[in-house]
Parts: structure tokens; sequence; C-alpha cells
């Protein structure tokens, strides 16, 4: 997460004697476009989810059939993308610094991950911390999606560095998906939901979140335990490799393993024997059957979510790069909207993690200016905040999710270009 933490994916002209593994120049920049686009959708709806967050305070679960409103499920549900698809491509973005000769051998790139990966854990519990509270203390810690890309490039870095082939580390990703809830069981451990009491460090690190105690008086709580996101990561460095095809090809293939995983979520959900915690049932309306059938667990991600999210997500991959023109652009002028929102789009997917770490204060300013201006208690500071979100419609929230689209692209333009002029800031390249 480039996702808000993947190295970056630059496509330089690399042509080999076999045309199924020559790999095409973007048309921007030398950058695989159809990726930078569907990385800022992603980016895009993260927002909205961390939005919602911060101007509503809607205390029923909103993915639950029973007790949740249209709007509001469609509002958290179509956020589930995100960070699969974060995750997904930063194992691909890493397969392809050494394919296309950034990083030039397995040890390089071993130790670029490795240190990468350190400092977004890093980010993590500093700047995004401070971002969303406005204050920081050892206390209260939530290691979320930055801390687990972290952690899971580390991971890599160790596989790759051991000299292992993007086959072998897809099939190890492959396994690790399939088969992490039988692990969850194993362990004699429940699936679905946070515990009451911390668990092990290391059970909620590697497979269940939950509450972890480091000392007395400070617990840290585990959002996203590293084994099934691993896992992930590790299918996308081996999806890496379809990405260094020739554009015909990556496109069918690409297009093929997306309807493969729709196609596989559509029959387990439907035979409910395996792939979730929570098997489906109908419920007493046609709608809310619906809901009941794409409200997948997320936390830890099962293997249905994960077909669920990372289905459609290569078929809109597939979609863009079929739709991409080939050459240059021809000017913001002559684009049509389309075109306009596909080149902001990008201009997001290509500095995601500068965009995900403003979002956070940006969304905390945007919330105090909001209660101060309907004179409303306002959360300046402090984990939990001093006093609590004040409560908008989800109208309301939609709107801030636009105008914080709108203020986070100015600086992520003139960050994404100041990337691209100067190469040479290689430090550049950790934010």
């Amino acid at each position: 997460m480039q996702t808000p933490t993947d190295p970056g994916i630059e496509i330089e002209a690399a042509v080999t004697a076999d045309e199924s593994t020559a790999v095409e120049v973007g048309a921007a920049g030398g950058r695989l476009t159809s990726v930078d686009t569907l990385r800022g959708i992603i980016m895009v709806l993260m927002l909205l989810d961390h939005t919602r967050d911060f101007f509503t305070d809607i205390q029923a679960d909103p993915m639950d059939p029973q007790t949740s409103t249209l709007p509001l499920y469609f509002t958290r549900w179509i956020t589930h993308f995100c960070a699969p698809l974060f995750v997904f491509l930063a194992g691909a973005s890493a397969y392809l610094m050494r394919a296309l000769g950034k990083e030039p051998d397995a040890r390089s790139l071993a130790r670029f991950l490795a240190s990468r990966g350190l400092f977004l854990m890093v980010v993590e519990l500093t700047l995004v911390r401070l971002g969303i509270f406005f204050g920081w203390g050892l206390d209260g810690m939530f290691l979320q999606v930055i801390w687990v890309i972290g952690l899971a490039m580390v991971a890599l870095a160790a596989l790759v560095g051991m000299g292992f082939s993007p086959v072998v580390i897809g099939t190890v990703g492959g396994f690790i998906v399939l088969g992490h809830n039988l692990l969850d069981l194993a362990a004699g451990q429940p699936t679905a939901g946070p515990p009451d009491r911390a668990i092990p460090w290391w059970f909620a690190l590697l497979l269940r979140p939950g509450p972890i105690s480091l000392a007395d008086g400070v617990r840290w709580f585990v959002a996203y335990p590293l084994l099934p996101w691993f896992g992930i990561m590790c299918l996308g460095y081996a999806f890496g490799t379809v990405l260094a095809r020739a554009r015909p090809t990556r496109i069918r293939r690409t297009a093929a393993l997306g309807l493969a995983a729709c196609l596989a979520f559509l029959a387990l959900r439907l035979l409910a024997v395996y792939g979730d915690p929570v098997p489906f049932h109908a419920q007493d309306s046609a709608m809310k059957t619906l809901m009941a059938f794409l409200n997948c667990q997320k936390y830890p991600p099962s293997l249905i979510y994960v077909l669920m999210t990372l289905g459609p997500g290569l078929l809109i991959l597939a979609a863009l790069d079929a739709s991409q023109e080939d050459g240059p652009t021809s000017g913001a002028g002559r684009e049509g909207l389309a075109g306009r929102l596909r080149r902001l789009l990008s201009t997001l997917g290509r500095v995601p993690l500068f965009y995900y770490v403003l979002q956070w204060p940006l969304l905390h300013l945007l919330a105090i200016a909001a209660g101060l201006v309907n004179g409303r208690p306002a959360p300046w500071t402090g984990a939990p905040f001093d006093v609590p979100f004040p409560s908008y419609s989800l109208g309301f929230a939609y709107a801030m999710w636009l105008l914080a689209v709108a203020i986070l692209y100015l600086p992520c333009r003139w960050y994404a270009r100041l990337r691209q002029r100067r190469k040479d800031l290689t430090w550049l390249s950790y934010l």
C-alpha cells in the first residue's frame, strides 16, 4: 500500500525473446496506470469508511442485517475491498521490483522489504497514532493495516532472501489463505469476534484479533493478525508474474483469476460448509438474505471474504487495463469527465502511503471544525478522545468524505510530481 505500503509499481521497458513475458510500458511515466487507478479507487473507498468513523456514532453493527440499514450496510461493505487489495498489490509490487531490475538480486530486494516493513510498523505507532488522536501514549495502541503490511513485508523478505521462487511463495500463501481458519479451531479458540479479555500475544499477532497485555496498565489491540494477511501478500507476490507479462496476456490471466475467485466465492458461500466461521442462512426478506450472504468475516479475513474481495478487484483491474489507451493522453482539456476522473484516481494511487498518513489529521480537523460550526463538543485530543464524536447523518458523512478527497488531491498531486522529478532522492520511495 504502491498500496499505502507497497514499494511502487514502476514498469520499465523490458523486451525478451518470448513476447509472452515482455513487460509493456504504462502510459504515465512508465507505470502500470491500471494498477495506479485501481489503487486510487481503493484509497477513496477507504477514506469513506474512516470518514464514517469520525462523523457518525452508530452503535449497531453496520454489517448486521437485523439491525443495520441498507445505506449504512453498503457504506461499510464496499470498503471491505480495500485491505485485501492493499496487501495483495503490495506483494505484486515486491515481485516487480526484482523482475524489472529495480532491486538487482534477491538479497537486495529482501533488505528493502525488511527495512520498508520496519518503517511501516513505526509509522503505524507514531504518525498514524498522532494523526488519529492528536496525542500519543503507549497504552491503547491499535495494530492495524499499516502495521500488518509492514510485518508481512518483513516475513516476505525472509522468504525472498532464502531464494524461494514466486511459485513456492504463492503456494505458501495459498495454503495459508485456504487453511488458516483450521489453525484457529485446532488452537481451541473461536474465530468470530474479539475476546473480552487479553489472549496470548503470539496468538493475537498471528491468528486472531484481540487485546494483548504488554505490562501493567499497557494494553494493545491487534486488529490485523499476521498469518492470514501474510498469505494474501504471498499470493500477490506470485501474481506479480502475471503483471510482468505482455498486456494481452496479463489482461486474460487477470480476468480468468478474478472470475475463478468469484465463482469459488459463490460456491463456498452457498454450500456453507467451509470458508467462514459464520455460515450463511436465509433471512426473513430477500434484501436481508443478500446482506447476510455478503456479510463475511474480515477480522481475521476468512477464505470466503478473500475470494469475495479479490475476485471483483481482479476483474476491475483487467477492465481498467483493457480500457487503457496506448500512448500519452491527449491533455486534460480533451479528456472528458471519465479521463479526468481516471487521472485523479491514478494520481492518488501513486502515493498511497502519503495519502493514508495525511487523511487522519485531515479528518480529525474536519470533525473539530464541524463540531465548532454546529455548536457541538469537538473531539480535540486523547485516546480515547476527551469527548465522544458528535454523530451526524450518514449523508453529512458522505459530504465530508467528498470534501476530504478534494482537499487531499492537491498535496498528493504535488508529492507524486516530486517523486517523479526527484528520483535521486531514494528516501522518497519509503513514503
